[in-house]
């Protein structure tokens, strides 16, 4: 692997106010698996976005070289005839044609504007063998798992005869096991001499599949990394990434856990288009005041429902059980009464349920709280400004301005957003779904800070994660869900991976392990 495919030089991105990338540059080796690195707003999507057209020649500066030539894309048209091709974190599917329909949509097999379908289905099914996606060509988008949905994307690439596959973030959003299918695919791709550019934030994917790693911070080329010669660690990584050490992956905390603030007894929710069908079987938890609590389960354990069905309702038909509140019952029919009552919903999809992507930081921020800074019905701009002004330096919102348009943020800080916006209802009990999905390690820590300082302040936390280190490392206790049940209750003490995996796996009709 000696041959170089790409070379990008001294390639600068400029955006109104803002310098996205200064100076970077890249070289990609023919037929390996090339790992892009650094935190939120490091610049690597940029980057990326510049080689496959979705920035045009003439909006940068700098050059870039493909198999030894001067490249000049007009459009994302052109760079894919050169075979660069790029799967972006959201993916790009429409959920109401086929398999085979979504994977020529735009490349369509056809003759003088006629699709040929025997042609588009015998060729589809061989893609879709060559990606491991064994179902019927027929079935709709919206009938299949993001796991599935990622393996269409790729064969969706594959379809146009691709030299390089650029994945961005593309296992932020599946479960353990659809994230090693989806690596066990690119090794298998760099095995036929594919050549692969992998972003990603997690570091121990990129350690096990990675030949090279280049790192940006700030927009600038911090340093390449070749997994063969040089001894590479996480920490290595981290601290490329950051700038520092981070000596601890989670900040410590003294528990101070008082009284129970929050209790669910019996809780049942029935699918909202399924009538019969019980998504969440008699669930009862716990949380008390200044305790961070986990729920732990695969994809399809029921987490989301869980939470969504206790916030106002948000989710879900028959709901039944009762819910507590210091000890009194409460009534949540609505995510209004949710709010009044001090409940807190960190969604799960922050750009589609938990922020408005066209509205500036100001506006986001004072959604779910807007009486607070309202008088007669008319908002006080200038309260606003100090409150919101207020959040964005005590949660480090990485913005020149409040009046920054949230869909310019990174990752990161959009998260960042979500929480102020929650925090500034003032709630006692704050459910967090994967507060920390698709942000790097340096923001993470800010974000475990910020429920660490919460705890502390008295609030109960309860943290759903697919992650099990990040729930280990901040849980004073874990609940395992599987098939919408919990199947275990876990203190610190008494948890590790392999309990909380054991308790994942188990299914209706098993015993209900308890670990106190």
């Amino acid at each position: 692997m000696t041959d170089i495919l790409l070379e990008m030089r001294g390639i600068t991105k400029t955006f109104p106010g803002v310098r996205a990338l200064n100076n970077v540059n890249l070289k990609v080796r023919e037929g390996e698996i090339h790992a892009l690195m650094g935190e939120n707003g490091a610049g690597k999507s940029t980057l990326m976005k510049v080689l496959s057209g979705v920035y045009p020649y003439g909006t940068y500066q700098g050059e870039v070289y493909f198999q030894g030539r001067l490249c000049q894309f007009r459009d994302i048209r052109d760079s894919e005839r050169q075979g660069i091709v790029i799967i972006h974190q959201e993916l790009a599917l429409s959920p109401y044609l086929s398999i085979a329909e979504n994977i020529f949509l735009g490349n369509e097999r056809a003759r003088r504007g006629v699709i040929n379908w025997r042609e588009t289905y015998a060729r589809a099914r061989e893609l879709m063998d060559l990606v491991g996606l064994d179902e019927s060509p027929n079935t709709r988008v919206m009938d299949l798992g993001v796991g599935k949905q990622q393996l269409v994307e790729i064969a969706k690439a594959l379809s146009k005869n691709v030299r390089l596959l650029i994945l961005d973030e593309p296992t932020s959003a599946l479960n353990e096991h659809d994230s090693e299918n989806l690596l066990r695919l690119l090794r298998s791709f760099k095995a036929r001499g594919l050549t692969s550019i992998l972003i990603s934030h997690k570091l121990n994917e990129i350690v096990q599949v990675a030949d090279s790693i280049t790192i940006l911070r700030d927009g600038e080329t911090i340093e390449t990394l070749d997994m063969a010669r040089d001894e590479i660690t996480e920490d290595r990584i981290i601290r490329g990434m950051v700038g520092r050490d981070l000596k601890h992956r989670y900040p410590e905390r003294t528990p101070n856990i008082g009284e129970t603030i929050f209790e669910v007894r019996n809780w049942n929710v029935y699918h909202p288009r399924q009538p019969d069908r019980r998504v969440i079987k008699d669930v009862s938890f716990h949380i008390r005041r200044g305790e961070v609590v986990g729920i732990a389960g695969l994809m399809g354990a029921g987490r989301t429902e869980l939470a969504m069905s206790l916030f106002g309702r948000a989710y879900g038909k028959r709901i039944s059980g009762q819910i507590l509140k210091n000890g009194k019952p409460v009534e949540l029919p609505d995510i209004p009464a949710a709010i009044r009552n001090g409940i807190a919903y960190v969604t799960e999809d922050r750009k589609h349920y938990g922020l408005v992507l066209i509205q500036d930081i100001r506006r986001n921020t004072t959604l779910a709280g807007l009486r607070k800074v309202a008088r007669r019905g008319v908002i006080d701009e200038r309260r606003e400004n100090l409150e919101v002004e207020g959040f964005r330096q005590r949660l480090n919102i990485k913005t020149p301005s409040i009046r920054q348009t949230v869909m310019n943020l990174s990752g990161g800080n959009q998260q960042k957003v979500v929480l102020s916006k929650w925090i500034f209802t003032e709630p006692d009990v704050l459910i967090l779904d994967e507060p920390t999905r698709g942000i790097d390690v340096g923001a993470k820590y800010e974000i475990y800070t910020i429920i660490n300082q919460l705890a502390g302040e008295g609030k109960g936390i309860l943290l759903i994660s697919s992650e099990l280190p990040e729930l280990l490392g901040m849980c004073d206790r874990i609940y395992v869900m599987s098939d919408g049940r919990i199947t275990g209750e876990l203190p610190r003490e008494k948890a590790d991976q392999e309990t909380i995996m054991r308790l994942m796996a188990r299914m209706e009709g098993d015993i209900v392990a308890n670990g106190r």
